[in-house]
């Protein structure tokens, strides 16, 4: 059965059509959640890209329109949160997904290992102070959420963020993940909303574009040893993604498990995701009083009359 109407596109596509596409890829609870279940090589109806041409242009073209709404209200925030294995494509999903966005109203951070200052705070710390304004997206591209993945899978991080000693016990990681989803309650309730996405690149797939950092010239750049070795891990950090997307999505704050074996259909699935969200905010420019409407006819003959 089709994802998608028959010609339908992001642009007249009513949003019970959307909500039903990205549907299969949204997370809202713990209840019968298995990683095992999505296929990161995935694409939905699509037997290929050319079949999904166009439609990645269309739902940038619509998002910049909500986008500009977002910020003319300025009641809202809409917090995008990128997580994935290396090579997953986060970084080029969002160079895709976000091109149509209006830069004045978007900000991205790129969260890298924490520096002596912010070892110096909690863990949310410097997330916080990154948090988008009001009117605004804002983009993590990794996260709070390294918390519960890379410092699970290598425990001895633990002794580097000066935690008193009573503090790290074997149930430090419920504890975090109770924390985190509070504080993204806390987020949705002041108008932040929380969307986080899981690039769910399969082994095999990761290894091929390891091998093409590799081979080719122009991506040289990408690779890192510490690629390599952190794969060596992949079963642990499976299992950490798992029981975090089953700790911490929720339907205010929902993950989704994004297939990212097809770049293309990745971001078609993130697209659409997003501008599910913005329409759900029933968005609006603002309206404009007698008096303001006044000022504007004066405005107008004064202009007129040069």
């Amino acid at each position: 059965m089709p994802l998608l109407p028959e010609g339908a596109h992001w642009g007249c596509m009513k949003k019970a059509d959307l909500e039903k596409f990205i549907r299969p890829f949204r997370v809202t609870g713990a209840k019968g959640f298995d990683l095992d279940d999505f296929d990161p090589a995935d694409t939905g109806s699509f037997r290929s890209k050319s079949e999904a041409a166009g439609l990645l242009d269309q739902g940038v073209a619509r998002m910049g329109a909500l986008q500009e709404k977002l910020y003319a209200d300025g009641k809202w925030a809409l917090l995008l949160i990128f997580q994935a294995m290396d090579a997953a494509g986060k970084d080029s999903t969002i160079k895709h997904v976000m091109s149509g966005i209006n830069p004045q109203g978007c900000q991205v951070h790129s969260f890298k290992a924490p520096t002596s200052t912010e070892l110096g705070h909690d863990y949310l710390w410097r997330n916080n102070t990154s948090l988008p304004e009001r009117g605004r997206i804002g983009i993590f591209n990794r996260s709070y959420y390294e918390e519960v993945l890379v410092v699970r899978v290598h425990p001895g991080i633990l002794q580097q963020q000066k935690i008193p000693a009573c503090l790290i016990h074997d149930k430090i990681w419920d504890e975090r993940h109770e924390d985190i989803a509070a504080y993204e309650r806390y987020l949705g309730r002041n108008g932040v909303v929380v969307r986080k996405f899981f690039l769910h690149v399969s082994k095999k797939a990761q290894k091929e574009r390891f091998l093409e950092r590799i081979d080719q010239k122009e991506k040289n750049w990408k690779f890192s040893s510490t690629d390599v070795r952190e794969r060596e891990h992949w079963k642990e950090y499976q299992k950490a993604y798992q029981e975090v997307i089953r700790a911490t999505a929720t339907p205010a704050a929902p993950w989704f498990v994004v297939p990212a074996d097809h770049k293309w259909f990745t971001r078609l699935v993130v697209s659409a995701a997003i501008v599910e969200t913005l329409e759900s905010l029933d968005l609006r420019f603002p309206t404009i009083e007698a008096g303001q409407k006044k000022e504007l006819i004066s405005s107008r003959r004064l202009l007129e009359a040069e």
